[in-house]
């Protein structure tokens, strides 16, 4: 294996036997050995079942790759055979390297031990001594932040505590290789965002982490890339942004658009060159959008602490119902992070009855975006029930560029007024 290659997988396949009875399990054992001894035909009491079939992959280290898929997918196998907890039914996969692995809720994990007991034999079967365990235990233990749980059974303990103790163990082992499916979902909000930056942290420390989750933020914030995988079979692998964009086109077009009159507007809205992701349910349509100076004119640069106008062009649906429909927008990061969000609806305004034809929405703000590359989202939404439908989503309508003169820090530039006292005397107000 290339030195800076920590995971190879080659024509990855796991087959998965399906008895529907349990019967059939031990008379398929005894009948296939009676068969084998007879020189006949083994009978097959059993329906086979491809969680993976030919998967292939390298993993570089230091590299962050987050798994796409619905449930079922194959991603949990896949990790599985990776850490060496599930065997491969053909191909091959080599991994070197420490693994610390998240794979369920409080998996290797013995409920009748304390939490301390759990956290030294987890520890040790990652390879730490005793002497390195009792220099990371009070580590383990501030950060999973059970308190004096930390002496009790493992058993009476809640999911989250659960999952804070496996976490702590899994990210303070110093491993090579860390793999997390779903582990934080359990989680309250605070402590996903502590794991989040504890995962960057290792990240930056040169580990290879293999992440799953079903929050696109999350993998588009973490990953370098990305594998999707439908029905076992690798479906795209690539750059975490592509792939995240095309996962979420593919979980909208797969879902059953709802009937509307007949006669409405199905034709499909016009392709914007720019856009990485485009979809929605074709009823209205985004005909336009650009940034416009204060005097009116389109720009593709926009100076700091400069006012600009996001203007959005688009026709109304004429078979929803237009008093539930948003015009929404937000700019991202060209990773796909949303940094600025704003809708007519949570603004306040809402269509009113019989209202057609063209629209022209305009949101006028100051630049606040530290220097870089940015890209716009705008969609149509219906907002009728609590999930919201898209009706149009563009992802990279249009990409602009901040600038500001000299040196600035940090993600945004707010204008910041500050004042200065020396011995309860103001000397400087800024």
């Amino acid at each position: 294996m290339c030195s800076d290659v920590v995971i190879r997988a080659e024509g990855l396949g796991k087959c998965f036997r399906i008895y529907d009875k349990p019967r059939d399990r031990l008379m398929q054992a005894v009948r296939g050995r009676l068969a084998r001894l007879g020189g006949g035909p083994a009978p097959r009491l059993y329906r086979e079942h491809w969680a993976l079939r030919d998967i292939s992959f390298e993993i570089r280290k230091g590299e962050c790759i987050g798994f796409l898929g619905r449930n079922g997918s194959g991603k949990s196998t896949l990790l599985q055979i990776i850490c060496g907890t599930l065997a491969e039914t053909n191909g091959a996969v080599n991994v070197e390297g420490r693994i610390a692995a998240l794979l369920e809720l409080g998996a290797g994990f013995n409920v009748e031990f304390s939490g301390r007991e759990n956290v030294y034999l987890n520890a040790a079967i990652l390879g730490l001594s005793r002497a390195e365990i009792d220099a990371v235990f009070p580590q383990i233990e501030a950060f999973a932040e059970i308190g004096d749980f930390i002496d009790q059974p493992v058993k009476t303990y809640s999911s989250g505590m659960f999952v804070r103790l496996a976490f702590s163990v899994a990210v303070h082992v110093h491993p090579q290789l860390l793999v997390v499916d779903e582990a934080l979902a359990v989680g309250d909000a605070r402590f996903q965002s502590k794991c989040l930056d504890r995962i960057k942290a290792l990240k930056a420390d040169g580990a290879t982490i293999l992440f799953v989750s079903h929050d696109v933020g999350a993998v588009r914030t973490l990953c370098d890339r990305a594998i999707w995988l439908d029905k076992g079979e690798k479906r795209l692998e690539g750059d975490v942004l592509s792939v995240t964009a095309a996962y979420m086109k593919f979980l909208f077009d797969d879902e059953e658009p709802e009937a509307g009159p007949a006669g409405g507007n199905k034709a499909a809205p016009p392709r914007h060159k720019q856009a990485i992701a485009h979809w929605g349910e074709a009823q209205g349509s985004i005909l336009e959008t650009t940034l416009v100076d204060g005097a009116g004119e389109a720009m593709s640069v926009v100076q700091g602490g400069e006012d600009f106008t996001v203007r959005i062009r688009c026709s109304l649906p004429s078979d929803v119902d237009v008093t539930s429909v948003s015009i929404a927008w937000s700019i991202k990061n060209l990773a796909g992070s949303d940094l600025i969000v704003a809708t007519t609806w949570d603004n306040g305004f809402r269509f009113e009855p019989g209202m057609d034809g063209e629209v022209l929405a305009e949101f006028r703000l100051n630049n606040h975006l530290a220097p870089g590359s940015y890209m716009l989202a705008v969609a149509l939404e219906d907002k009728a029930s609590a999930t919201v439908r898209y009706l149009e989503y563009i992802e990279g309508s249009l990409y602009f560029s901040s600038i500001w003169p000299g040196t600035v820090h940090g993600m945004f530039v707010p204008h910041v007024k500050q004042a200065i006292s020396i011995n309860s005397q103001i000397v400087a107000t800024l």
